[in-house]
């Protein structure tokens, strides 16, 4: 089957727009550090994002009731165009080692990822989101992207609305594999708000749905790397809320 590999297509973003610069972490009085929000709250309907970097799939700002949400929208996936303002937003991730990233970027057509602007080095704390699945006959799926490496791999914690599971995958030089599935079945409706926290202390990782904890895992080595959110082929979904919480 011919790769299919549909990156923000036509959008054509420079890399002015997408500086990775992150902000310094707020400290409270007992030196912990504050949650740090990456929304789209204040951003264009309809626009590309610019609080996430779209690098694979289609990814637009959206107006869900009275607030502009992340919205992937997988009905494009099958598309296969690429996109002529992926090598902008390489390079804007991860500069002179942009081009070992888009090569391995290139195997991940099924897998559209956006990377979260303002944090460059997540190791250990909490990220939490809230996600709705909107539409997708193959797939619903949604996922909180970590660990994201210059040469683009990455581990991502995601639910999926036709299995009903959480589950950890790994994504190396291009290949994705199953890691661990969470121990029960949660099944959840479509077009309503849940929400997803996965928990690393070292090498130890917890994942969350509404507030259970459904996925444990002891990880090969420490994570560091960037972060983001991460879908599946056909899925349509919305993402809300996102904060990074770095532990102290």
């Amino acid at each position: 089957m011919k790769k299919l590999l549909w990156i923000a297509a036509g959008l054509g973003v420079v890399a002015a727009g997408y500086s990775l610069v992150a902000p310094a972490l707020c400290q409270t009085q007992t030196g912990a550090a504050k949650p740090i929000h990456i929304d789209v709250a204040q951003e264009k309907a309809g626009a590309e994002p610019t609080h996430f970097i779209p690098i694979v799939g289609y990814w637009v700002v959206a107006a869900e009731g009275a607030k502009n949400v992340l919205m992937v929208d997988g009905r494009q996936w099958k598309k296969g165009e690429p996109s002529a303002g992926l090598v902008d937003k390489a390079r804007a991730i991860y500069g002179s080692r942009h081009e070992e990233f888009i090569d391995n970027v290139k195997a991940w057509a099924y897998f559209p990822i956006a990377v979260a602007q303002g944090f460059d080095d997540f190791r250990n704390g909490e990220i939490s989101m809230r996600f709705q699945m909107v539409d997708g006959a193959l797939d619903r799926c949604s996922g909180i992207l970590f660990n994201v490496k210059p040469n683009g791999d990455y581990l991502t914690v995601r639910f999926n609305g036709t299995e009903d599971n959480l589950v950890l995958w790994t994504f190396n030089k291009g290949v994705r594999k199953f890691v661990k599935r969470g121990e029960e079945e949660m099944p959840l409706k479509m077009k309503e708000w849940y929400s997803m926290r996965i928990s690393v202390q070292g090498t130890r990782l917890e994942g969350y749905l509404n507030g259970k904890k459904l996925l444990e895992y002891t990880l090969p080595e420490p994570v560091s790397g960037k972060v983001g959110v991460w879908s599946k082929t056909d899925s349509v979904s919305y993402f809300d809320d996102y904060t990074v919480t770095p532990a102290p």
